[in-house]
């Protein structure tokens, strides 16, 4: 869309009361969400969206709007709105555009936007059906399927063009299951920066029994032990546990507002010298992978700790800006109606050389953690709390029952400073991670890991 229009004239209208730099955005996307619950299919939705958004930098301030109007008097208008917002009197700069630089893209053999709307109730369906057959404690089952795929272009007022296209799906399904007065909730999900091919690896059913197995398991758990117990996090418990404890402290606007825990420690030792830490927004087909990112840089690998080092942060262009350096490619937006903000891809703690299996061996009583829940955590001092969806006692270096109502707390450079033993795999999860009210997908992942001692939240 944007080839079709003179996006330099909409810069220096966009500049002309002052800015160092300007660009603008446009997205055109189709989704579909559909939500089958107790039984039925309540929530069909197949749409598209098309927009644009002009942003200035002026000052380390960001003046933004967008429009979904996308004729060019509307254009000339909405880069006037946003010159409002800037009061540099600086002179507009002169540019030439380049060619547009177009994403390598992943391999998509089946894209959404070509599946029938019929053939993705058909999943919803088939997932309910299985949970609902699995045991009569199954009380109720949601199962949802979500598929996206948005071509976006950006240009800015360092002449660069850069053109993205990109295909998501997720699919998940979540079981409660009741016994008497006993409740418990089962939860699995699936996603990636794929199309309909993601069911040729897994199938509604899989995931289905999946949830329902671990809802109906936990109705006859034990309550979870507390206290400072040692804890073996699973490949299998997902990232939950880089994402909150450290990278959410490593994203660069909140370590210059002053609100993380891990400002002003390049260079220092904030985890154990087994713990590197990545995000990767070039993993083929992860959730968080993309070209480029909401602001045309180039999707790239970035080490943030090495061998517990802290080697920097994840940087948008107004924080790089800030400090004189240059983007990691981790601006990104929910779409056109947002401004870009720092956000991470897929993070990772990289794995180490021990076996998991010896891991387990080591702890002679502690509590294993095969799948991690929501969690939530103050970056400006590093305390987080996270809860286990599906943990077991330890006894002996061989796992037990499992476990209900963990909870772990700690604080994050505490805990990866304890770290002391890695495991050879890496297993990944998947979310929407939110700030500032905007979403965007993530992954997050790890290998084994071993705290050697960590408070447990449980039974007293």
């Amino acid at each position: 869309m944007l080839e079709g229009i003179d996006c330099a004239a909409l810069l220096k209208r966009a500049l002309a009361a002052g800015g160092e730099f300007a660009d603008i955005y446009y997205e055109d996307g189709t989704y579909t969400n559909i939500a089958c619950e107790d039984g039925k299919v309540e929530r069909v939705l197949a749409a598209s969206d098309r927009g644009v958004g002009i942003r200035v930098i002026s000052g380390f301030s960001t003046a933004y709007a967008y429009t979904n109007q996308l004729d060019y008097r509307s254009l000339l208008q909405l880069a006037d709105t946003v010159s409002h917002g800037v009061r540099s009197g600086l002179p507009a700069p002169d540019f030439n555009l380049c060619a547009p630089r177009r994403a390598p893209g992943q391999a998509v053999s089946l894209p959404p936007d070509q599946i029938e709307l019929a053939r993705k109730v058909e999943l919803v369906n088939r997932a309910d059906a299985a949970a609902r057959g699995f045991d009569t404690r199954v009380r109720q089952v949601l199962a949802v399927y979500r598929d996206s795929r948005v071509r976006t272009q950006s240009v800015n007022s360092l002449g660069e063009f850069h053109e993205d296209d990109t295909c998501a799906s997720v699919f998940m399904v979540q079981v409660v299951a009741q016994d008497g007065k006993e409740t418990q909730t089962g939860y699995e999900p699936v996603g990636g920066s794929r199309g309909f091919e993601l069911f040729d690896a897994v199938s509604p059913e899989e995931l289905a029994l999946t949830a329902a197995g671990r809802s109906v398991m936990m109705l006859g758990a034990q309550k979870s032990p507390a206290g400072r117990l040692p804890v073996v996090l699973s490949s299998e418990a997902g990232g939950t546990m880089v994402h909150e404890a450290i990278g959410h402290g490593l994203e660069a606007d909140l370590v210059q507002a002053g609100t993380s825990v891990y400002r002003g420690r390049v260079g220092q030792k904030v985890a154990s010298e087994l713990i590197t830490v990545v995000d990767d927004a070039t993993i083929p087909y992860a959730r968080g992978t993309f070209g480029f990112d909401g602001e045309g840089t180039p999707g790239q690998r970035t080490v943030l700790v090495e061998n517990g080092v802290l080697k920097g942060y994840l940087y948008d262009r107004l924080s790089a800006m800030k400090e004189g350096c240059a983007s990691t490619g981790n601006g990104r937006r929910e779409s056109y109606r947002s401004r870009p903000i720092v956000r991470m891809t897929n993070t990772l703690i990289a794995p180490g050389k021990s076996d998991p299996a010896d891991i387990v061996k080591s702890v002679s009583k502690g509590l294993f953690v095969k799948r991690m829940g929501g969690g939530q955590v103050n970056t400006v001092n590093g305390d987080f709390v996270f809860e286990v969806s599906e943990g077991y006692l330890v006894e002996n270096g061989v796992i037990g029952e499992p476990v209900r109502g963990a909870t772990l707390a700690g604080n994050g450079p505490e805990v990866l400073g304890q770290i002391s033993m890695v495991g050879n795999d890496l297993g990944f999860g998947i979310g929407t991670c939110g700030k500032d009210g905007q979403g965007v997908p993530v992954a997050d992942a790890q290998p084994t890991l071993l705290i050697p001692a960590i408070t447990v939240g449980g039974a007293r």
